[in-house]
C-alpha cells in the first residue's frame, strides 16, 4: 500500500500526464510545420512542470523543488525537496518517440525516500520508498541476475554532438561492445533506470546528466535490489553527474571494462 506522500505524488503525475498525451498526439502534425516542434516542446515542459509544482504544493506545502525547467526553487521546509523532470527524453518526445518519463523524486533530509518514474503513453508507472520495495504497476520488480557481462544487455546513453563526454563515451561503447550482449541507446536516462529496476536492462551507464534526470532512477534501482555508483570512483553519482546502475555481480565486472576504455 503506497504512503500518503507517494500517492500524492502519483496524483500530481497523473494530472501532469494527461496535458503530454494530449500534447503529444498534435507532435506529428507539427513535424511537417515549418516552424516545427521545437517551441511547442518547451511549452509542454514548462506547463507540465508548473502542473506538478502546484499539485504537490497543494498538499506538501512549504517543502522546496528543483526541476530542469525552474531551477532551485526554496521552500520553508528544510529537510524537504522534490527533484523533477517533467519531460526527461524532450528529444524522443518531440519526434514522436514514445520513450519519455515525467519523473519525481522526494528527498528527505538530503536522503531519497520516494520516487515516480512515469511512461505516459504506455502508461508504465515505476514507483518506490525507502524501505518499501520498487514497483511497476503494483507489481514487485527486482533487478537482472545475470552474473556475467557478456550475456548483459546494456543502456548507454550516448551524449549530445559536440558533448564533451564523446571521445570517452567512443572509448567506453567500443570496449563494451567487445564484452556484452548489445547495447542500446534509448534517450531517457530515467527510463532506462527503470529499466535496470525492471530487470529489462542488465545494466545502465550515463555521464553528464543532471540530478533530475537520476534521482528517481537511483531509488528505484535501489529498492530493487540493484547497486548505484560512479563510475569512475567512490563519489555520489548525483554530485558527479555519472551513473553506472547494476547488480552486485557485474558491477565490478562493469567498472573494469569502463577503466580500461578511460585507459585507452
Amino acid at each position: 500500500m503506497s504512503s500518503p506522500v507517494l500517492t500524492v505524488m502519483t496524483a500530481a503525475v497523473r494530472k501532469a500526464a494527461r496535458t503530454l498525451q494530449r500534447d503529444y498526439g498534435e507532435l506529428a502534425n507539427l513535424q511537417v510545420s515549418q516552424k516545427g516542434p521545437g517551441d511547442y516542446v518547451t511549452a509542454a515542459d514548462k506547463r507540465c512542470d508548473k502542473i506538478l509544482r502546484e499539485e504537490l504544493a497543494k498538499v506538501r506545502p512549504g517543502y522546496s523543488f528543483l526541476t530542469e525547467e525552474t531551477g532551485a526553487v526554496p521552500g520553508t521546509d528544510p529537510d524537504h525537496r522534490f527533484i523533477i523532470d517533467p519531460i526527461d527524453g524532450t528529444t524522443n518526445f518531440m519526434h514522436s518517440v514514445p520513450f519519455f518519463a515525467i519523473t519525481i523524486a522526494l528527498e528527505r533530509k538530503n536522503e531519497l525516500v520516494a520516487a515516480i518514474t512515469y511512461n505516459p503513453i504506455t502508461d508504465e508507472m515505476y514507483s518506490a520508498e525507502k524501505g518499501g520495495g520498487a514497483f511497476l504497476n503494483n507489481k514487485r520488480l527486482r533487478v537482472a541476475q545475470r552474473r556475467d557481462i557478456h550475456e548483459s544487455l546494456v543502456s548507454y546513453e550516448t551524449p549530445h554532438r559536440g558533448g564533451k563526454e564523446l571521445p570517452l563515451s567512443r572509448a567506453e561503447i567500443s570496449v563494451l561492445q567487445a564484452r556484452v550482449i548489445g547495447i542500446r541507446g534509448t534517450g531517457s536516462a530515467a527510463l532506462s533506470l527503470a529499466y535496470v529496476a525492471g530487470g529489462r536492462f542488465d545494466a545502465m551507464v550515463c555521464r553528464n546528466i543532471n540530478s533530475w534526470d537520476m534521482a528517481a532512477g537511483i531509488l528505484l534501482v535501489r529498492e530493487a535490489g540493484g547497486f548505484i555508483a560512479d563510475p569512475d570512483s567512490d563519489k555520489n553519482p548525483m554530485e558527479t553527474g555519472n551513473i553506472l546502475a547494476t547488480n552486485a555481480d557485474l558491477l565490478p565486472q562493469f567498472k573494469d571494462a569502463l577503466s580500461k576504455a578511460r585507459a585507452a
